[in-house]
């Protein structure tokens, strides 16, 4: 039961064997095409080499043009005549013609013109062959498709290519916030898609572990900490050393605000400002803000000291952000960070910058001007007149950095919309640097905000507390259908995972860019397109698993022939589709490409269990029908796991 756990695909004889018994001779094969990982790829080839025969233009052109559908009354697959660009003849009079050439074939039926396009349908007898089996042999890899993360796909010997996804990445001692939540998501399931698609991944959380703000907090920690509330819960009592140091903080810096502006307004106009001077110097001395700063020096310095209790913070941090992500089905390479850009590579970047011209001082300070590249990109502070290096110039050294670690084919940041300028600069200089090679590597993917989330604590929201709270309220719902919910073993563990399931399905429901609302109520509902409403739709599935108590090995010999409604039909052209869906999310980058998919097929899942009975049917219609839902479960137990979620049987 469960995942049906394989490694194998189905095997080229195999696929062979199948397609002699339909009336293929041999396997159609494109180049770029994968028959035996991804279905649709035999009828994109087959197609390909009929149309080359009657039009005369070359097959390998039609090949990429052949698409999928949005909707199954369109066909399987769509020709857009135009993109061929074929000249002489207007696209609609080539549709035309086409079709009426068009030969018989064992896998289509004749296309249907509609204007410029021609639809293809496959023939359903041939498909049901074909895709059921493929789904019952691949198991959990059926969807995957390993060769697109080669260094060479033609030679597999050269290994796999590179990628690191950083995401996550929340500033130690400040709450992990909404737009933590939503890199960490969708870092999440990248992660995944890449992996499945045979990328060498890592996963990099690169927290945000060093500054000024580390002074606040260990003098914080001096003045309101406790040993015990630390190893208790090290998140929430940092954040509550940080407020309280805070509260003591604020007020000093208005002051001293206040007076820099006087001292500033009486020199404009030529007065004295010796008293003033030696009373702000005062107050700067013994302000927080000097006291953090002095603390943070001793940490740049080494100071043993000062960096042993920064080191406790971070560990402690580190291990309780462990216990949340293995919630969210996360884990991580490397924790990385601010703290770990070493000196050097800050250095080694500051001088190529100036001996590339590509950086100019400024007032004193070190800038770099994007405006004669690109206006919008501004001018880019890189290193404070004091020296101290700015968050951007330690970006520079950690992207040089891990391309000497990692010699990486690809990077992709998962960071919040509103660090679009701010990753844009940091490509944009590596490139000036003279390493177009590394900054065309770099990907920003962005995302919008979280609206109108509060917890118990009232503004502040620790993921922790989101989670608890979501988990309580799918308690509640699910004990309101009783006889349900005492068929579940374990209700409370059940609650907590149908619970994350729906705050991340939630979170991937719409484009990345666009905000979204976060509503408990309507997250966790079993009604509408929802997390807990997949969950449900996979627990059925197993449910009939169950029931029927038909062995994987007797599904491999169902006779498929028996499945003739159009439930059972359409349910397999959908389940045919999800290669390709897959496949386009690599491009799209867009949890929503799968989930769209995922809510089509389920609602098509549960229009068909009243007209596609199991229970009760007679014992081969019975095995036709059990190997049906079994490829269904199998399609959204993939899914589900690509996008970072735990399937419930129950």
């Amino acid at each position: 039961m469960g995942d049906l756990r394989s490694s194998k695909t189905q095997s080229l004889e195999d696929l062979a064997a199948t397609l002699q018994s339909i009336g293929l001779s041999d396997v159609p094969q494109s180049p770029n095409a994968h028959p035996t990982l991804n279905a649709v790829d035999i009828y994109r080839s087959h197609l390909a080499e009929l149309l080359g025969s009657i039009t005369g233009v070359d097959a390998a052109r039609f090949y990429p043009a052949l698409s999928w559908t949005q909707t199954l009354d369109k066909g399987d697959l769509v020709l857009p005549v135009p993109a061929l660009r074929v000249k002489g003849k207007k696209p609609n009079e080539l549709a035309a013609e086409w079709a009426d050439k068009f030969p018989p074939s064992p896998l289509v039926e004749k296309p249907v013109v509609n204007g410029t396009f021609l639809q293809f349908n496959f023939k359903t007898e041939a498909l049901k062959k074909i895709i059921l089996p493929s789904i019952l042999k691949s198991q959990s890899t059926y969807g995957s498709n390993p060769t697109n993360g080669l260094e060479d796909p033609a030679n597999p010997e050269k290994g796999k290519k590179t990628i690191i996804v950083e995401f996550s990445s929340p500033n130690i001692a400040k709450p992990f916030h909404a737009g933590h939540l939503r890199s960490t998501i969708i870092g999440g399931f990248l992660a995944n898609l890449y992996e499945g698609a045979g990328w060498n991944v890592v996963r990099m959380n690169y927290l945000g572990d060093w500054g000024k703000q580390y002074g606040v907090l260990a003098n914080g920690y001096q003045q309101f900490g406790s040993e015990q509330e630390l190893l208790k819960d090290p998140i929430a009592h940092l954040f509550d050393v940080y407020v309280k140091i805070n509260e003591r903080k604020t007020p000093q810096d208005k002051v001293i605000k206040e007076k820099k502006e006087k001292v500033k307004a009486l020199q404009a106009e030529g007065g004295s400002i010796e008293g003033l001077e030696s009373e702000l110097a005062a107050l700067v001395e013994e302000s927080e803000d000097e006291k953090a700063r002095k603390y943070f020096k001793r940490m740049e310095d080494g100071d043993e000291e000062a960096l042993a209790l920064w080191r406790k913070f971070r560990d402690l941090s580190i291990a309780k952000y462990k216990e949340t992500y293995s919630r969210l089905n996360i884990q991580y390479d490397r924790y990385s960070g601010e703290s770990q850009v070493t000196a050097e590579s800050i250095e080694v970047a500051a001088q190529i910058l100036e001996k590339t011209g590509v950086s100019q001082i400024s007032e004193g300070a070190v800038i770099v001007d994007l405006t004669q590249h690109q206006k919008k990109l501004g001018k880019a502070l890189v290193k404070k007149k004091d020296g101290t290096s700015l968050y951007l110039t330690r970006d520079i050294g950690e992207l040089m950095q891990r391309y000497e670690d990692y010699k990486f084919d690809k990077i992709i940041y998962v960071v919040a919309s509103q660090q679009d300028l701010h990753l844009a600069q940091l490509f944009k200089i590596v490139e000036l640097m003279g390493r177009k090679d590394i900054s065309d590597k770099c990907q920003h993917i962005n995302f919008g905000m979280v609206l109108g989330m509060s917890t118990r604590k009232g503004t502040v929201k620790f993921l922790n507390d989101i989670l608890h709270d979501v988990g309580e309220k799918m308690h509640v719902v699910m004990r309101a259908n009783e006889a349900k919910y005492e068929q579940v073993e374990n209700p409370e563990k059940t609650a907590d995972i149908v619970g994350i399931t729906a705050v991340m399905v939630q979170d991937m429901s719409g484009k990345r860019i666009n905000n979204y609302e976060f509503d408990i109520n309507r997250m966790t509902s079993f009604e509408g397109d929802t997390g807990p409403y997949l969950q449900y739709a996979h627990a059925r599935l197993c449910s009939i698993e169950r029931k029927a108590q038909i062995s994987h090995a007797d599904l491999l010999t169902a006779d498929l022939s028996l499945l003739t409604e159009p439930h059972a039909i359409n349910l397999v052209r959908v389940l045919a589709q999800y290669p390709d869906v897959v496949q386009n999310t690599l491009k799209t980058n867009e949890p929503v490409t799968i989930l769209t998919y995922l809510f089509q097929m389920t609602h098509r899942l549960s229009s068909s269990y009243d007209v596609l009975k199991v229970v009760g049917s007679e014992p081969e219609l019975k095995k036709a029908r059990m190997a049906l839902y079994a490829c269904a479960r199998q399609v959204l137990n993939n899914a589900m796991k690509l996008l970072g979620l735990s399937p419930v049987e129950r």
